[in-house]
């Protein structure tokens, strides 16, 4: 979507929302501008920033998938101001929308490859966002699977699409919680020792990995562990994200701003970055 301005929100319609979790919230929000909102593009992995009117605006990933344009999801987990004013948002409320910001997962070059997704709580935002877009255009790819992990059942998200995951015969769904829980009937295990535990062969695969930071820390040495060479490791750091358009600095490691840059990277590429993991 060509805005003339970058610092301009277009001004969008909340749908629906869904409780997730006790602090995550998705909201489906729709462009004010039908024209706009017929014709607006995205890759999977681009962002948009989120506007509350009078408090601030922050970064969420678009986790619906461009294969399917009835409204534009975000999910927020409640942290800070922003993101508290916008859990007490409901449909028909209004906000701002600056949108697509970012570069998309390269899954251009992951065609034909196997991919394995390693989510980890609110990380599964961005990954969901890729995996139904693969899914959409299941010919394209090789194997997929997914490890989803969070700390107890009630800590995750999209909770409602995990049967629906389950039941396909074109992805192999594993999901893990950290400590026991009653009625849980699949992994216990913290969510890297669990994917060694799986021993997915690196062999013509991509891992895409998002959680937070002591969880991809622990994943990447797992993927190492098991053969992952850094160009097979792909994570995404939108939180670091501030104005969204590489003129207030504020989300830079090293030489490299996460908005212009990222937010997705191969681990290779941050290897070469001053070490935020």
């Amino acid at each position: 979507m060509s805005m003339n301005n970058p610092y301009l929100p277009e001004m969008a319609t909340i749908n629906e929302v869904i409780e997730e979790t006790h602090n995550i919230k998705t909201f489906r929000v729709t462009l004010n501008d039908t024209e706009k909102m017929k014709n607006f593009t995205f890759e999977p992995g681009q962002v948009g920033q989120l506007s509350v009117f009078g408090v601030g605006e922050s970064t969420f990933v678009i986790n619906s998938p461009p294969t399917r344009m009835d409204y534009l999801q975000f999910s927020v987990m409640r942290t800070g101001e922003v993101t508290t004013k916008l859990h007490s948002l409901e449909a028909g409320d209004q906000i701002g929308v600056r949108a697509p910001l970012g570069k998309c997962f390269p899954y251009e070059d992951m065609k034909g490859k196997d991919i394995i997704f390693v989510g980890g709580g609110i990380g599964m935002a961005p990954l969901r966002t890729l995996l139904l877009y693969m899914l959409d255009n299941r010919k394209d790819y090789g194997n997929i699977s997914l490890l989803y992990g969070a700390r107890s059942p009630n800590d995750m998200a999209y909770s409602y699409e995990l049967d629906e995951w389950f039941s396909r015969k074109d992805l192999d769904t594993t999901l893990t919680i950290d400590v026991e829980f009653p009625d849980w009937k699949h992994r216990v295990g913290l969510i890297p020792n669990v994917l060694l535990e799986m021993n997915p062969s690196p062999e013509n695969c991509v891992a895409v990995t998002c959680g937070p930071p002591i969880m991809i820390k622990f994943t990447l040495q797992a993927l190492k562990k098991l053969g992952f060479e850094d160009n097979q490791i792909v994570t995404t750091l939108e939180k670091r994200m501030k104005c969204g358009v590489g003129i207030c600095g504020r989300c830079n490691i090293g030489g490299s701003y996460v908005c212009k840059d990222g937010p997705a990277y191969t681990y290779e590429q941050l290897k070469q970055l001053p070490n935020e993991l």
